[in-house]
């Protein structure tokens, strides 16, 4: 799995948010262009092949301002973003890794 195909969605407008998402990412102050950048320059932490409604994955990345951020994203063709949060340091060493 490679985030070539997400990144091109993102790229060309053609993906979309779950109303999930939406209502996290108000809730936790996380922008579009947050997303966006992480999605464009983070790596896959996790796979989620059989998940609920198409496979998905969790990318992990920072934004510009240093925030560390996980997107859960479904793969192509239809790109949604699922969720958007950071990581609980309690669950999660630097970020990438589950404890």
């Amino acid at each position: 799995m490679t985030l070539d195909g997400i990144r091109n969605s993102i790229k060309t407008g053609q993906y979309r948010f779950s109303d999930h998402a939406v209502k996290r990412m108000i809730k936790r102050s996380i922008s579009r262009q947050e997303v966006e950048a992480v999605i464009g320059e983070g790596e896959i932490i996790e796979e989620y092949p059989n998940d609920k409604y198409a496979p998905s994955c969790l990318v992990y990345g920072k934004t510009k301002t240093g925030r560390t951020l996980h997107i859960q994203v479904s793969l192509p063709p239809v790109v949604v973003v699922i969720t958007a949060y950071e990581p609980d340091p309690e669950e999660w060493v630097n970020g990438r890794k589950r404890r």
